[in-house]
């Protein structure tokens, strides 16, 4: 049995929604982030030298990152979400799966830091300092990048039900968490009307409400 060692409010959300949509039987062992830090406990690194999540344990196999978790789940137990190889929505599904974590993830990162810099103790005739390179940033990169990834979305979703097609996919549940972070902290306003659209569609599914229910914690829906 598939366990995921689920940390709260992060990535492996979507690995419980995944194996709800395809209505396996897996364990949950739940860790939670240090209160200050956010960091994931030490214990963590028993499953991964990492210490990170998502991370899932299939019998004696360990598949870390998402987007290799859900192809590892799709590949193995996903009849019901496998799409035909050498199809375009194959393809797309591809394109999507990666473009979450390698494109939508590192201009979210970014402005994580830059609201550190600008909101962490300093002394206070350096604070203006800090806070301005971290508004810099922000105006001159991180939010431009953001805003160029949310009107290319914003285009896609204009013709098409889902990432890959017209059918749901593992795609769906990729690019879940990015888009959920940007509408709470990131510059998803009420101008991407697709996106928000979009992702009022996914969170109405049964399957994501029950991987909630038992996630736990998940708080980026409410910040």
């Amino acid at each position: 049995m598939i366990t995921v060692h689920h940390l709260n409010n992060s990535r492996s959300q979507r690995v419980l929604w995944l194996l709800e949509e395809l209505g396996l039987q897996y364990e949950i062992k739940k860790y939670m982030r240090h209160e200050q830090t956010m960091r994931a406990p030490a214990d963590l690194k028993a499953v991964h030298p990492l210490g990170k999540s998502p991370v899932i344990t299939d019998g004696d196999i360990t598949v870390a990152e998402t987007g290799a978790i859900i192809e590892y789940i799709i590949d193995t137990y996903g009849e019901k979400l496998r799409l035909t190889a050498g199809t375009e929505d194959a393809r797309r599904y591809t394109y999507w799966l990666h473009f979450a974590e390698g494109s939508m993830m590192s201009p979210l990162l970014l402005k994580l830091v830059m609201e550190r810099i600008a909101t962490s103790p300093v002394p206070f005739f350096v604070k203006p300092i800090t806070k301005m390179i971290a508004n810099k940033a922000n105006t001159d990169f991180v939010d431009p990048e953001i805003a160029n990834l949310l009107n290319y979305i914003e285009s896609e979703l204009a013709s098409r039900d889902w990432f890959a097609g017209n059918h749901f996919s593992g795609a769906d549940i990729a690019m879940s968490f990015p888009l959920e972070a940007m509408r709470g902290r990131a510059g998803l306003d009420a101008s991407y009307v697709k996106i928000h659209a979009y992702l009022d569609k996914i969170h109405a599914r049964p399957a994501y409400m029950a991987a909630l229910e038992r996630g736990g914690e998940y708080t980026i829906l409410g910040s």
